[in-house]
């Protein structure tokens, strides 16, 4: 991936960006600080520029339109360096993983997944394979913010995923109450309403809002110029305005997983016949190759019944899957909006079961027979 070199790249939200920045110039940077927004957004990237702009030993300033100082970073000391390698978060998780796989038996059930490539900088990520933040994770942070930094100005803790066990959701309330003052802790999340309420009271809020589709159309014929322009605005609506989902975005991969959520919703039509649903599900067994699809398939299926939702409610210009749209128009037809509310209950809660690590063929099954028994 290629990091933003300065904060000008960073794409979109440029007066929420400024406020942060400016908030770091005058050494006011919130203790606890949430950050949200859609999935691609640049939370995680935001996160790690703050806090190169926090910790960067030359502490570079710009000037905003209205006058105040913004902080900066350089990208080239010490601390910008090896801040900055923690930007493959995912690279880097796998690292993690591999050396805990490495471990004896007994070791592993103790040792959390963290990524930390700045002593003074810590990454928390969801540990696999529930992908939830767990109690030893959350405990680590709370041990380290009690020592002082050792080669920059402050210590961050950045957790990306708000998706808590109930039990380390509890224990970051004591650190949140009383953080030293050399401690800055920045939590990502899509979905605010995950964190408890009073982890959202003791947080200031950072919202990156999204990019309109038109916008991510035109960033992509710049930064995507061999993709069809037909393929640049597909992807334009369903990046939900999240500039980095969309240049990422695997249209391939996503149409795929499309296919088989339409597979999973025609299979209600045949209340007694689910041999083509069956052998769709089949595919989506163990190991990450079958993680990735049912997440995959789970995000399609949210996506198509929303823009059914969206026909029927006379939004018909918000409907992303635009080169489905017959067959969503058909649909709409078919269904009411009691049964769009419950199946993107019973979507969302497969999803959470995911996370326990419910055997994911079963739960697609069961999912299945949920908003076959909702539609009778």
């Amino acid at each position: 991936m290629v990091f933003p070199s300065s904060f000008s790249e960073f794409l979109g939200n440029a007066a929420v960006v400024d406020n942060l920045r400016a908030a770091i110039a005058a050494g006011r940077l919130p203790h606890s600080l949430v950050i949200a927004g859609a999935r691609g957004s640049g939370k995680y990237t935001l996160a790690l520029m703050l806090a190169m702009a926090r910790e960067c030993e030359l502490q570079p300033r710009e000037h905003s339109n209205d006058g105040r100082d913004l902080a900066s970073f350089c990208g080239h000391c010490r601390n910008c360096t090896r801040i900055m390698e923690s930007a493959d978060l995912d690279a880097r998780v796998d690292e993690a993983v591999a050396a805990r796989e490495e471990m004896r038996e007994t070791d592993k059930k103790d040792t959390r997944v963290l990524v930390q490539t700045h002593p003074d900088v810590l990454v928390v990520p969801p540990d696999p394979p529930q992908l939830m933040i767990k109690l030893g994770q959350v405990r680590t942070v709370i041990h380290r913010a009690q020592y002082l930094p050792t080669e920059a100005p402050a210590k961050l803790f950045i957790i990306t995923a708000s998706s808590f066990m109930k039990e380390a959701a509890n224990s970051l309330l004591k650190l949140l109450e009383e953080p030293p003052p050399y401690v800055h802790l920045i939590l990502l999340t899509e979905n605010p309403g995950e964190l408890l309420p009073t982890i959202r009271s003791r947080c200031a809020f950072a919202r990156l809002g999204a990019l309109p589709p038109e916008e991510i159309a035109e960033l992509l014929a710049i930064r995507r110029p061999e993709w069809s322009r037909t393929d640049r605005e597909l992807i334009g609506r369903l990046s939900d305005g999240a500039a980095g989902r969309a240049l990422a975005f695997n249209l391939q991969e996503y149409t795929a997983a499309r296919a088989d959520a339409f597979t999973l919703l025609a299979s209600l039509k045949r209340t007694n016949d689910h041999s083509t649903l069956f052998r769709t599900t089949e595919t989506y067994r163990s190991g990450a190759e079958g993680q990735m699809k049912t997440a995959a398939l789970l995000r399609a299926l949210a996506s198509l019944l929303e823009d059914v939702l969206m026909l029927q409610s006379g939004a018909a210009e918000r409907v992303r899957n635009i080169d489905r749209r017959k067959d969503l128009e058909r649909m709409a037809q078919t269904v009411s909006f009691e049964w769009i509310e419950s199946a993107i209950r019973a979507v969302d809660s497969t999803h959470a079961g995911m996370r326990r690590n419910l055997l994911r063929s079963l739960s697609l099954d069961a999912l299945a027979l949920q908003l076959e028994s909702a539609r009778l």
